[in-house]
């Protein structure tokens, strides 16, 4: 029943349900004190009500967040119990005391001082958000960035703002019981603290505590970039949830043999991108980036197909390539929208071969087979698991956007898959690590991964227990110890190059440190294997979060069973025994023949019944009737081990650069050229567009209209109407939420 309310009311665990209720059922509670007249009745409730609602806030509970849409948000609750504080005086009969007086007044004058705070809060955000921000590159020396005020005072500042009544309900209390003077101390105290406040803030709207204006801050990203000169740039928009797709490809970015950057479109993905040496642009603004000067880019590559890559796509003197950001046969690795590029690239001969199927406009010579750079750090088989229990990956897809059941085997038969596998003997060892958008979309899915969950872990607190599996406890507990000492140097590292106070600050000081970048990387290797070390071989675990990563599972595990989707061909890559589940119950044949990627692998029912053939290729390798497709189907899908994945992927780049280089200097040969008169041709060349150079007036017009909230005025009228515009906008919301 408590997980259910938990559910119903979206918090995160029972703690928050007790406080949201605690929080719901206060205000009624303190009515009733009001009315009854009972001070210390009212004192103790009041108190439960601020720390609920303290608690909540601090956790970021879904629920206390959308109290704002029913008209009961945080300025509302404040504001509902000094009303009723008022009335418990009155009720008191001290309606004609100097105390009651003192009350209302302090509190009308308390949310008088809301309006110019939440004025000051937004103008200065809005300064202080950068129309580029960046990641490794040097602005420091080009432009002046101001330190960010600081964090006590900016951040959850509408909370800490209201929070400032304390004194003021404090002494109103005591002095029912002491004397009238502790409430005009207290009163005034509130009303002084809150002038403080909105006079601290201040400062930080004029003068050299303001970041430059946008044309300065954009002024100084294109020298950069002509000191730079760009080569390849790899652009990605999309949105939070899928900044994974961005941080897959960082790693083959550093490994490039040209000069390349990564060009984001949304601060979220910014916030959410892995560490990385590569310089980095997040330019928010549509106008901004077509006015970027990235004349000096050859080949542009593109992780996803998203409607942003239009402002890309329109410059004529680069290369556009699309990579996706994974392969495997849904239809999404055949998108027509593929067709906009010069080039699509693809892993192996199969990439190649579902566009010719798919009949969408891609042409086979502007395909490219390149591999797979990214599964580097996958392993090769090596041999079966000896004197150890085999461990069995279920790493299922999510449920998609379209409802189809063939998308994910999580809801029909991820149950049965993990039943059968836990219970398997001889036994197998059991990680389960789900797609991060499961339950995004589909609440049966959210529902079948808590239960596969609570399977996993309900089995293994009993194998615990079990007599037949035994431990080396001092080589666990120095493996703990060990993952201990590693994860406070990685902390302390974070902490030494960690996010700085706003986007501002981030901008200014992110460059990442060589020394630190490749120190984080080592100790992320060996955290990595301590954390197998860290609990016993045989014990199954629930892989939650982003680390171990998908291909350190894949490194441990025997075999794995997963869905369609990029997964099962990536892990095809270390030659293991795979299944895949035929959740649309289409047939084992026609599984096969629609999906490339199955062809090496045993086909599961819902029922999972099959399962028996897997786990007899892991026992006893040297009879698995299908280790030969597996090769073969790894050469199609993948492409041959040599050249390496990265040297072709560098040599695809410098081609296609080439071809870049000759087009833009009008070498290319046009259709018919041959006939053509000289003079005419030599006009067709010059005549080929290069990237748009705005004028003084449309550069600044657009910077109007983009940057209009982030720019800092100059004249004191200037700033006057900004936070007069802030005051009737902004500050409504602060004082609503």
């Amino acid at each position: 029943m408590i997980s259910t309310a938990i559910r119903l009311a979206r918090v995160g665990s029972a703690a928050e349900l007790a406080a949201a209720a605690l929080l719901i059922l206060g205000f009624p509670a303190l009515m009733l004190a009001a009315l009854v007249p009972s001070v210390p009745a009212f004192a103790a409730v009041t108190a439960v009500t601020y720390l609920a609602d303290h608690y909540l806030h601090r956790k970021g509970s879904y629920l206390v967040n959308r109290l704002s849409k029913i008209r009961a948000g945080l300025s509302i609750r404040f504001l509902i119990r000094q009303l009723l504080l008022v009335l418990l005086l009155a009720r008191l009969s001290l309606s004609d005391d100097l105390v009651f007086y003192g009350a209302v007044a302090c509190f009308i004058a308390f949310y008088g001082l809301q309006a110019p705070h939440g004025a000051l809060v937004t103008l200065i955000r809005n300064r202080r958000r950068m129309p580029v921000a960046t990641r490794n590159i040097d602005l420091r020396s080009r432009v002046r960035i101001p330190d960010a005020p600081p964090r006590r005072l900016m951040h959850r500042s509408a909370e800490k703002m209201l929070h400032l009544d304390l004194p003021a309900v404090a002494g109103i209390l005591l002095s029912t019981a002491l004397h009238p003077a502790v409430a005009f101390t207290g009163t005034g105290l509130t009303v002084g603290l809150g002038c403080l406040y909105v006079l601290v803030l201040m400062p930080y709207v004029r003068g050299r505590k303001v970041p430059p204006r946008a044309g300065a801050v954009l002024a100084a990203v294109d020298d950069w970039l002509t000191g730079y000169k760009p080569e390849t740039v790899l652009y990605f928009s999309g949105s939070k949830d899928s900044a994974y797709q961005v941080n897959m490809w960082l790693e083959t970015m550093e490994r490039l043999d040209t000069r390349p950057l990564v060009i984001l479109r949304e601060r979220v993905v910014l916030r959410g991108l892995a560490p990385t040496t590569v310089p980095v642009l997040c330019v928010p603004g549509g106008v901004h980036l077509m006015n970027l000067d990235l004349s000096s880019v050859r080949v542009a590559l593109y992780a996803a197909n998203v409607g942003k890559n239009i402002h890309l796509l329109r410059v004529p003197t680069m290369k556009h390539v699309f990579i996706g950001h994974g392969d495997s046969d849904k239809l999404a690795s055949v998108n027509p929208y593929s067709k906009v590029y010069d080039e699509v690239w693809t892993a192996g001969r199969a990439g190649r071969d579902r566009y010719a199927i798919a009949d969408v406009g891609v042409r086979d010579d502007d395909i490219v087979e390149v591999g797979r750079p990214q599964l580097a750090p996958v392993r090769s088989a090596r041999g079966g698991p000896k004197d150890r229990v085999p461990t069995v990956l279920y790493a299922p897809t999510w449920e998609g956007w379209d409802g189809n059941p063939g998308n994910t085997s999580i809801v029909l038969a991820g149950e049965n898959i993990v039943t059968k596998l836990i219970t398997a003997d001889p036994p197998v060892r059991v990680l389960y690590k789900p797609h991060p958008f499961t339950g995004n979309v589909s609440e049966a899915a959210k529902a079948a991964h808590r239960r596969i969950a609570a399977l996993v872990e309900e089995s293994a607190a009993a194998r615990a227990t079990d007599s037949r599996f035994t431990a080396d406890s001092a080589a666990l507990d120095r493996a703990k110890a060990e993952l201990a000492r590693i994860e406070a140097r990685l902390a302390e590292l974070a902490g030494a190059g960690g996010s700085k106070g706003d986007e501002a600050e981030a901008t200014r000081d992110g460059n990442t440190d060589v020394d630190r970048h490749e120190e984080t990387a080592r100790l992320r290797a060996e955290w990595n294997d301590a954390y197998w070390r860290s609990f016993p071989s045989y014990e199954h675990r629930v892989i939650k979060g982003a680390q171990p990563r998908l291909y350190d599972c894949f490194n441990v595990c025997d075999a794995m069973v997963s869905d369609i989707s990029s997964v099962v061909s990536d892990f095809i890559a270390s030659g293991k025994p795979y299944a895949v589940t035929d959740s649309a119950a289409v047939g084992a044949d026609e599984f096969r023949r629609q999906n490339t990627a199955v062809r090496a692998a045993v086909i599961l029912s819902n029922g999972a019944a099959e399962l028996g053939g897997l786990l007899d290729a892991v026992r006893a390798p040297a009879a698995d009737p299908l280790a030969d497709a597996r090769a073969e189907l790894k050469r199609y899908l993948l492409g041959p081990d040599e050249p390496k994945s990265i040297d072709r992927f560098n040599t695809a780049l410098a081609d296609l650069a080439l071809r870049s280089e000759a087009r833009n200097a009008g070498r290319q040969p046009r259709p018919g050229a041959a006939n053509a008169d000289p003079a005419e041709t030599a006009e067709l060349v010059d005549a080929v567009p290069g990237q748009r150079t705005a004028s003084a007036g449309e550069t600044a017009g657009a910077m109007a209209g983009e940057t209009a909230g982030a720019m800092a005025g100059e004249t004191a009228g200037e700033t006057a109407g900004e936070v007069a515009r802030a005051m009737a906008g902004e500050a409504e919301g602060v004082t609503a939420g």
